[in-house]
């Protein structure tokens, strides 16, 4: 059975070039080279370099992992926290 590849519009993919472009200076500030993030990730360079790019196919666990060697492992609990939009909703529903 084929794998279904995901549509990603550009607007996100914007979205996701600006994660991988914070992920790399995040990395430059630490003065850690794209090899020594790498390995710590457990993951090849070229697979870093997709991050950093924003490669919207790369999977979000590798974005994971490199968060984690750049000690932000715990900002990707921000992502939704504050749902503003369903909040309302909710509160709509309750009135």
């Amino acid at each position: 059975m084929a794998l279904k590849k995901h549509v990603v519009f550009p607007k996100q993919e914007q979205i996701i070039g600006i994660l991988g472009e914070n992920l790399k200076l995040a990395r430059k500030r630490r003065g850690l080279t794209m090899l020594q993030v790498a390995e710590r990730a457990a993951m090849d360079r070229g697979t870093l370099r997709e991050v950093e790019r924003g490669n919207p196919s790369i999977s979000i666990g590798a974005y994971v992992n490199v968060l984690r060697v750049l000690g932000l492992q715990k900002d990707i609990l921000k992502v939704a926290s504050d749902d503003v939009l369903g909040r309302k909703l909710q509160d709509s529903k309750l009135l």
